[in-house]
């Protein structure tokens, strides 16, 4: 499923259609992407037949005790027949060399750069999946801290409320300096968590504005929205091949096929290599007789077959090194998969807990909310102490701050699910 068909909040719409434009993860996978497509075609051009054009000059000199030099004095030339001393040499010409790919060395190397440049595509969609998965579990955490600040900024007024009423009975006499102490203490510390929740949001929404590639701004979205969130269904029989989804795992499967034909072409350097290579073009020792042809037309053709003898132990160094390399990938390969299916098991099993756990955290607010309100009655009557109106107001918090977090538990663990499965990437 389309990233955009599974979240439908705007506002994370918005965020995620900007992180995958501006995300610096991103753009550095794009440059791998780039530099792999490149190796394709560097493998490629190694396949075909170099052909360079080129022109020399020079000037040569033979030492009288070389054979060159040794003949021309020999032999009685008349001075005005002599060659030029030094020697000139200019020439024009075409250079061509090819390795015949007779053992697949070649094309082989090429296909195994096409697996790779496959892998970082592939590398490249996990980043997607998990980036897009990021943002939308650190959104619902957003959500669920404003929610909890609320609710921290109502106890404090409730609190207050409950401070003021237990100093004016402290001035009829009906509770001592202490009732009035511990409950001043809970303000306090109820104000103190209130503090700490707003550096949460600051840091949640730094971390989200980070994934998205922008500097600190405000977050844009709808907290007032967050407990009527309905966390999506997943079914339990997920099938095997929706894994085959998963873009590491596709990622290890292209790295395997590119280890198993590094084999090949290491395989490839114990057998003899046939190169061709030619020439042809001109060349005089005057500049002016280059183009008299065809006097001053040259060309050369040959063709060498060389098997390695002496260096055969690197070869085999060479050759045992892909091998446990193609072992290793197969290894990942099979973590990988064994990882995937671990995964979604835990988070399917984690969303059937978490829908149980969050229908008796709801029960559990409603009966501690319940017992706030008779607790406050009960006090204000003399006929309960003020410190079982302190543990019910705090359990009562406490339980409201879990249920927001198993709300945002269970939508995170949609989430999961969704990246475990390896969504998002198609867009």
């Amino acid at each position: 499923m389309r990233w955009k068909q599974f979240f439908t909040d705007p506002n994370l719409v918005a965020l995620i259609d900007t992180a995958l434009q501006n995300n610096q993860e991103l753009n550095i996978a794009l440059q791998e992407i780039q530099i792999a497509r490149n190796e394709v075609q560097i493998r490629k051009g190694e396949y075909l037949p170099f052909v360079g054009l080129g022109a020399k000059a020079e000037a040569e000199r033979p030492s009288r005790y070389t054979l060159q030099g040794a003949t021309e004095e020999a032999i009685d030339i008349k001075p005005e027949h002599r060659n030029p001393d030094p020697l000139p040499n200019y020439q024009i010409g075409a250079v061509a060399s090819w390795e015949v790919d007779i053992w697949h060395k070649l094309r082989n190397a090429r296909a195994a750069a096409a697996n790779r440049y496959l892998a970082t595509v592939e590398g490249r969609n996990f980043t997607v999946t998990n980036l897009i998965a990021e943002i939308a579990n650190s959104y619902y955490e957003l959500l669920a801290l404003d929610n909890q600040l609320a609710i921290t900024r109502q106890n404090i007024e409730l609190q207050s409320n409950a401070l003021e009423l237990v100093k004016l009975q402290k001035e009829s006499a009906r509770v001592t300096e202490l009732a009035v102490q511990r409950f001043e203490a809970q303000v306090h510390n109820t104000r103190s968590l209130q503090y700490n929740i707003q550096q949460r949001i600051v840091e949640t929404e730094n971390r989200i504005n980070f994934l998205v590639g922008r500097y600190p701004r405000p977050i844009v979205r709808n907290s007032a929205s967050f407990n009527d969130l309905v966390p999506a269904v997943v079914q339990a029989g997920v099938p095997s091949q929706l894994l085959q989804n998963r873009p590491d795992i596709r990622q290890a499967e292209q790295q395997l096929a590119a280890t198993k034909l590094d084999v090949k072409v290491a395989r490839a350097n114990f057998y003899p290599a046939l190169r061709i290579t030619g020439a042809a073009g001109i060349g005089a020792y005057k500049p002016g007789l280059l183009f008299s042809t065809p006097e001053s037309m040259l060309y050369s053709l040959a063709g060498d077959l060389v098997a390695p003898l002496v260096n055969r132990n690197g070869i085999k160094a060479v050759y045992g090194s892909a091998n446990a390399v193609q072992t290793q990938a197969a290894y990942q390969y099979e973590r990988t998969v064994l990882n995937a299916y671990i995964e979604v098991a835990n988070q399917l099993a984690n969303i059937n807990n978490l829908a149980q756990s969050y229908d008796e955290k709801a029960k559990a607010v409603q009966a501690l909310n319940q017992s706030s309100t008779i607790s406050n009655s009960l006090f204000r009557s003399a006929r309960a102490d003020y410190t079982e109106v302190l543990f019910t107001q705090r359990d009562a918090l406490e339980s409201k701050f879990d249920l927001i977090e198993t709300k945002m538990q269970q939508l995170n663990a949609t989430i999961n699910v969704y990246r475990a499965l390896g969504g998002g990437w198609n867009q």
